[in-house]
């Protein structure tokens, strides 16, 4: 049993409640990840031991012990606290996220560009030293760069789909930097999944959830193993992903052919300056350079707050 199961009450506990509320916003947004949330916060570790410990000796524990000791052994009141926090942010921001995303993607782009950027310092800040540290860095940046200049194929939307892209974009949102959202849009998934949650389909919700559950159990091992015997290494990637995926949120972007983007969730894009943004409309980059710097100083101030509790 992970020895932080032994410092957690069993109830729902406000702040780690609020915690997910954070991650469940950040998991909308294509670019951020909930995964960079939890670490910046200080429940990463925490959150996947708990996951963890989701295993055959809890249920062997329930059958022989009871539910509270299993859901001791679980940390279940953690883990309730931050599931319901996640669940009630995708459900009642998820709308307004989307609307804000339509409305005002330089201003939300750069707001969150400021929120990864200072992110990744504070991952950086906890590498371990160790020789080749740079190089998992430039791995990182290579990988999610990578990520960003892959471009969708056709996916039907049936049960298989659904509960496949659910196995998949859980793994990158557990993941600080990865944007389990983004992953979304490459399957081609994103807005049948969004659509599913603003008209409460709670059919094709209940599936994608199924392929979380299942994915997340599977990854989380390897996670698991992954920041207890190579934590630097993996802690370097993990910053190089996030410096790499400031081009996924980059603000200013139009089409190939030179456009404005006409749908906020397309793929059909490259990265430009302001300069050059502003032939076709306003970049806005005083209001853009101000929301990165209140977005960059709210994660450090998060940070400050979450080392403190």
């Amino acid at each position: 049993m992970p020895d932080s199961h032994n410092k957690s009450p069993g109830g729902l506990r406000g702040g780690i409640f609020l915690r997910g509320v954070a991650m469940g916003a950040a998991d909308i947004v294509p670019g951020v990840s909930g995964g960079t949330i939890a670490f910046i916060t200080g429940i990463y570790d925490q959150l996947i031991d708990s996951l963890k410990a989701c295993n055959l000796a809890a249920l062997k524990l329930l059958f022989s012990n009871g539910p509270a000791a299993a859901w001791q052994y679980v940390n279940g009141g953690f883990l309730l606290s931050l599931l319901l926090g996640i669940g009630l942010s995708v459900l009642s921001l998820a709308r307004g996220i989307s609307w804000a995303l339509h409305h005002h993607p330089l201003l939300m782009a750069s707001f969150f560009f400021g929120l990864i950027l200072a992110s990744a310092l504070l991952v950086y800040r906890q590498i371990p030293h160790a020789r080749g540290a740079w190089l998992y860095l430039l791995a990182g940046v290579g990988f999610a760069l990578l990520i960003s200049v892959v471009r969708p194929g056709e996916m039907p939307v049936n049960a298989l789909t659904v509960f496949g892209a659910g196995a998949l974009a859980i793994c990158a949102m557990i993941l600080p930097g990865i944007s389990g959202s983004f992953i979304l849009l490459l399957l081609g998934m994103y807005e049948p999944v969004i659509q599913a949650i603003k008209s409460l389909d709670m059919g094709m919700i209940a599936l994608f959830m199924l392929g979380c559950a299942t994915g997340l159990m599977a990854f989380v091992r390897l996670l698991s193993y992954l920041m207890h015997q190579h934590r630097g290494p993996l802690l370097a990637v993990l910053t190089g992903v996030l410096l790499g995926s400031l081009s996924i949120i980059w603000p200013w972007k139009l089409t190939g052919s030179g456009q404005l983007l006409s749908d906020e969730h397309s793929l059909d894009w490259h990265n430009v300056l302001p300069g050059d943004y502003a032939v076709q409309a306003d970049p806005q980059w005083l209001f853009c350079l101000g929301l990165m710097v209140v977005g960059f100083v709210l994660v450090l101030f998060i940070e400050t707050v979450a080392r403190r509790d």
